[in-house]
């Protein structure tokens, strides 16, 4: 694949970034991808390794050594064919996915793993540049009709399968948009949403039903789950409707941090904070909108979304932001030999933590303090794992100042009340349970409904959501008609 000798010619090459300051004054896209020269010698740079591990490191199984051979050979139409063959929406995944592909890579056991990511988002952004991603309806319609209740990628995957095989397909979605957490989760800085937007008109132009603003089924009362409908829906409506329900929901359930002080007001969810932006850079007027301006910020939790509330705040004008990690700092480079091809522990350091961060790890919050009901600061002390425990370390506590508290712990599961409303049974973690045999995949105990995505995995990766998206469309297409010609 790409060139014989590439890899040991051609170093890798990374997209870059537009400046700090620069970037900082807006909620664009600030990555500058590589141009064809430079997409050309990275995708050189992908060895005929006879086993390209990256294809199995990939969840929706890229053919990952094909396009990147296309790529370096120029044929760029060829290659996005190659890409849209295995995934629905390479843009999603070629700005935000942590690419486990590049991990997996062959080059990677000692030198620096082929810019696959990179490559991918080349392909796609010159797809969309040039006309060449078009609406594929179908030819034949079957007369069955499909409900995918939830709109992220895994419901916006499942919903264009299905519609491609000939269905009717209902999208549903709660809040006022389509996309999911990839609308009202992600900030525009690291993905615009005209990228959802133009994926939409092509599910409607392929006959795709959307309907925004209309939760199928209930929340809890007092939930903090975004909801922005405006019209409900039973689950006996549609199961009485359609021939298939498909639920696509996100694990929507945010981790809390139940200690002393919860209660002051100052502290909130990621998920409480994140979608207020989006729907502001929408356009929409917020009358209370939450922001960190002039505000000393604290994010709790090490993750991607911790470092989306890092990236928002600094937009905001915050005086200061803490990120705090309850794991202890891991290296910077990863034990290669003892991990690959699987993914790494490694210290990953963000573009947001760039714009100005402070880190702490092994760092756990004991308590809540404030005035009057407002925060004021947090009590935290430092901890170590003993006897595979993590335990208090004797002289570390310490008070932090604190206007803003940003809950960015991942989140524990689906929202409860909406599987209980269609009866499904849940697993231990409180996901959909639903296994992903090749007969019958995705299929609940409930008939005619099935379920995937983080509604049956639980929190995960975009690129999982497509291809569980995926996985059940064939499913639910071979259950309506007895067979089915979708990939899995």
């Amino acid at each position: 694949m790409g060139k014989v000798t590439g890899f040991m010619e051609y170093e890798r090459i990374d997209e870059g970034y537009k400046p700090v300051p620069e970037r900082l004054k807006n909620y664009k896209e600030f990555v500058i991808g590589l141009n064809d020269d430079a997409a050309s010698k990275q995708a050189a740079r992908c060895m005929d390794c006879g086993t390209p591990f990256c294809n199995n490191g990939c969840p929706v199984n890229n053919i990952i050594p094909d396009f990147n051979d296309l790529v370096y050979q120029g044929d760029w139409k060829e290659a996005i064919d190659v890409l849209h063959s295995t995934n629905n929406f390479p843009e999603f995944t070629g700005r935000i996915c942590p690419a486990p592909c590049e991990a997996a890579c062959t080059l990677n056991v000692n030198d620096s793993a082929v810019g696959i990511k990179s490559i991918e988002h080349a392909i796609i952004d010159r797809a969309w540049e040039n006309g060449w991603v078009k609406a594929q309806p179908a030819q034949i319609r079957t007369g069955k009709k499909v409900a995918v209740v939830g709109s992220g990628p895994a419901g916006m995957a499942a919903a264009q399968q299905l519609a491609r095989a000939g269905h009717d397909v209902t999208l549903f979605e709660k809040n006022d948009r389509v996309g999911g957490l990839l609308r009202y989760g992600i900030p525009d800085f690291k993905m615009e949403k005209t990228h959802i937007d133009r994926r939409v008109e092509q599910l409607k132009a392929e006959g795709v039903t959307i309907r925004t603003s209309v939760l199928v089924g209930e929340l809890p009362k007092g939930s903090k789950v975004t909801n922005w409908a405006k019209e409900t829906v039973s689950p006996a409506q549609l199961q009485a409707e359609f021939d298939a329900v498909l639920l696509t929901g996100g694990a929507e359930q945010s981790r809390d941090l139940p200690v002393p002080g919860r209660e002051l007001d100052g502290i909130y969810f990621a998920m409480e904070f994140l979608p207020q932006q989006n729907k502001v850079n929408a356009g929409d007027k917020l009358k209370n909108q939450l922001r960190a301006d002039g505000k000393h910020v604290i994010v709790i939790g090490g993750g991607d979304t911790g470092s989306d509330c890092v990236g928002t705040s600094n937009r905001h004008g915050a005086v200061s932001v803490t990120q705090f990690e309850v794991m202890p700092q891991p290296p910077v480079e990863e034990n290669r030999p003892l991990t690959w091809p699987y993914w790494p522990m490694k210290l990953r350091t963000s573009s947001s933590h760039d714009e100005g961060c402070v880190r702490e790890f092994a760092i756990s919050t004991k308590e809540f303090i404030g005035e009057k009901g407002k925060l004021t600061g947090l009590k935290t002390v430092h901890i170590e794992l003993k006897d595979g425990k993590m335990v208090e370390v004797p002289g570390t506590e310490k008070t932090y100042k604190a206007d803003l508290v940003l809950l960015a712990m991942g989140f524990v599961n689906p929202v409860a009340t909406v599987l209980d409303a269609f009866g499904v049974d849940k697993d231990n973690r409180g996901n959909a349970r639903a296994s992903t045999d090749f007969i019958g995949g995705y299929a609940t105990n409930v008939a005619k409904v099935f379920a995937a995505g983080d509604m049956r995995r639980g929190q995960s990766l975009v690129v999982w959501a497509i291809r569980e998206g995926r996985q059940a469309a064939r499913s639910v297409d071979e259950f309506l008609m007895g067979f089915s010609d979708l990939p899995r």
